[in-house]
C-alpha cells in the first residue's frame, strides 16, 4: 500500500505564514520584499503538496481555510522552535542574536517598554525587536495566534492558551493638574467627583471596565463628558484644565515626574481600585532566548514602576 508523505520546505512555510499574517499576497511580499509572483507560487504548491485550497480568495482579501487553520496551528509551532532553536545556537556561538515581538498597549510605550528596549540594546545589542500597539482585546489573541512572542496588558483574563510570566498591580486613579484642589490629598473618592469633570478611558482600555461600574455604583453614571481612547489625549486634556482622567500611572510617567500632574489614588468601599498589568506569552511553548531576555527585562520595568510589586507566574 503506497503512503503519501508532504515534502513541505521551510521556505513555503514561511511564505504561508506571511500571507497568514497580512491578509493578502500582496502585502505579504511587500513585508518579505520579493515578488509577489515568488509568494504566489509557493502558496499554490503548498496546496498542491497538501491536496485542499488554504485559503479563500475573497474580495477583502485571504481568509483560512478549515485545512489552512490546521495547517497555520502547524507553521506557528514550527517557526517558533525554529527560532528558539536559532537564538539557542546563536548564545552558544556568543553572537546573542534574535528577534523578539512585543504586543502592547499604547500608555505601556511611553516609559515601561522604551526603558525595557534600552536594557535590552545594552546588553544585547544585536537583538531585534518590534513592538505593535492592539487594544486590550486583541493582544491575547495576537500572543495565542503565533503573531507575537510576548504581550503586555492589563485585565487579562484567564485563557488556557497563555502563560503569564510576571504581573504588578497599579491603583486606579485620578489624574489631575497641579492646580487643582485634588493634587494634594491622599485618595480621592467617587463622591469627591461629583463637582470636576470626568475624562473616561474608551473600550480599547481595559481599565473602562473596571471605571465604569465603579461609577454606576456610586451613581455617577453618564458623567463622563470626554472619552478618550488614548493616553496622550486624556493627558493633553487634563494638561488644558479640561477635567480629570480616570487612569493608573502607566503612560503618565514623565509628566509624574516633572511635576505637571499628580495621580491620586481612587478609594471605594474598603480600598483601592487596582489593575493588573501583564506580561504573556503563549502556553506549552518555550520562549526563544532573545524573547525570554526581554521578558525580564520588561519585569524589571514593572518591577521598578510599582516600587518591587511584580509577581512571578506561579510555577
Amino acid at each position: 500500500m503506497r503512503t503519501e508523505r508532504y515534502r513541505i520546505h521551510a521556505a513555503a512555510l514561511r511564505y504561508f505564514d506571511a500571507v497568514r499574517r497580512a491578509g493578502s499576497i500582496r502585502e505579504a511580499a511587500r513585508r518579505l520584499n520579493i515578488a509577489s509572483s515568488a509568494v504566489n507560487r509557493q502558496i499554490l504548491a503548498l496546496e498542491a503538496e497538501v491536496g485542499a485550497l488554504l485559503f479563500d480568495r475573497l474580495s477583502g482579501g485571504l481568509k483560512l481555510t478549515a485545512a489552512g487553520e490546521i495547517l497555520a496551528h502547524h507553521v506557528i509551532g514550527v517557526l517558533r522552535d525554529a527560532e528558539r532553536v536559532r537564538s539557542e545556537i546563536d548564545a552558544l556561538r556568543g553572537l546573542q542574536t534574535g528577534q523578539v515581538e512585543l504586543v502592547t498597549l499604547e500608555g505601556a510605550c511611553h516609559h515601561i517598554v522604551p526603558g525595557a528596549i534600552a536594557a535590552m540594546a545594552a546588553r544585547y545589542p544585536r537583538v531585534t525587536v518590534g513592538v505593535t500597539i492592539l487594544g486590550t482585546e486583541a493582544i491575547p489573541a495576537a500572543i495565542a495566534n503565533g503573531d507575537a512572542d510576548l504581550g503586555l496588558a492589563f485585565e487579562v483574563p484567564p485563557r488556557p492558551e497563555l502563560r503569564r510570566i510576571a504581573a504588578a498591580r497599579f491603583r486606579l486613579g485620578a489624574v489631575v493638574a497641579l492646580g487643582s484642589p485634588l493634587a494634594g490629598a491622599a485618595r480621592v473618592t467617587f463622591n469627591d467627583l461629583r463637582d470636576h469633570t470626568v475624562i473616561l478611558p474608551k473600550a480599547n482600555f481595559a481599565n473602562r471596565g473596571q471605571v465604569q461600574p465603579a461609577m454606576i455604583r456610586a451613581g455617577m453614571a453618564g458623567r463622563g463628558r470626554y472619552e478618550a481612547g488614548s493616553i496622550e489625549l486624556m493627558k493633553q486634556l487634563v494638561l488644558r484644565g479640561l477635567g480629570v482622567a480616570l487612569m493608573t500611572r502607566v503612560g503618565v510617567e514623565a509628566e509624574l515626574a516633572a511635576a505637571r500632574l499628580a495621580h491620586v489614588p481612587l478609594w471605594q468601599g474598603r480600598g483601592f481600585i487596582q489593575s493588573e498589568l501583564g506580561i504573556y506569552a503563549r502556553a506549552n511553548t518555550p520562549l526563544p532566548i532573545a524573547a525570554a531576555a526581554f521578558a525580564h527585562s520588561l519585569s524589571v520595568m514593572l518591577d521598578g514602576a510599582v516600587g518591587g510589586g511584580v509577581e512571578p507566574a506561579a510555577g
